[in-house]
């Protein structure tokens, strides 16, 4: 017996199959790559960290001053953990404890810790309300904030949190987009600090 070939509604209803299967396919594949990119050491060609100015909110001492570029905070010889958070951001607040921890456990000798508020370009905050957040969690380490948005581009912000872990010559070891459990900080600048030696 002869096989009927498919009808148009047959035909109609595999190509929509198969178009729904192939804007799938897509969409898992933009999600791997976006966790991936968040989660793994940046590799070769590795990163120099774009320089920017910051105003500072606190720790001015720490840094060398109120008004300064990156460039000047990593000329200090130390490497940096350059944190962008916004004062209405609910992951930002959960992780500002666990910096704090790490600044006062190791932060202090051997790198610097920095937050930068970046909340009046995401819609997560004015500044005031970044000032705030430190306030309401006792956070003490270096924080400041831009008047740039451009900052945001130039480091790829996508989400919020998010987190460079940079060697004192400029180079970004490792970059976390969201939220940093304790582990992964304790690995991120263990790693941070080998690779700061290794220069």
């Amino acid at each position: 017996m002869m096989e009927q070939p498919p009808t148009s509604q047959a035909r109609s209803r595999r190509v929509l199959v198969a178009a729904g299967l192939l804007v799938i396919a897509g969409v898992a594949a933009i999600v791997v790559a976006l966790v991936l990119q968040s989660r793994s050491p940046i590799n070769a060609p590795r990163l120099t960290a774009p320089d920017f100015e910051i105003s500072m909110y606190q720790g001015q001492h720490e840094v060398g001053g109120e008004k300064l570029r990156l460039s000047q905070v990593l000329a200090r010889g130390k490497p940096v953990v350059l944190n962008f958070f916004a004062g209405l951001c609910p992951p930002c607040r959960a992780e500002m404890p666990d910096l704090q921890k790490r600044y006062e456990t190791s932060g202090k000798d051997r790198y610097i810790m920095l937050a930068v508020d970046v909340g009046p370009y995401t819609g997560l905050g004015t500044r005031a309300d970044g000032l705030a957040l430190l306030r309401d969690l006792k956070i003490t380490f270096p924080a400041g904030t831009v008047f740039d948005e451009d900052v945001l581009t130039a480091y790829q912000i996508f989400g919020m949190p998010s987190t460079f872990f940079i060697t004192p010559d400029s180079m970004i070891v490792r970059k976390q987009i969201g939220l940093l459990t304790p582990d992964q900080m304790d690995a991120y600048i263990a790693e941070l600090l080998r690779a700061s030696v290794a220069k």
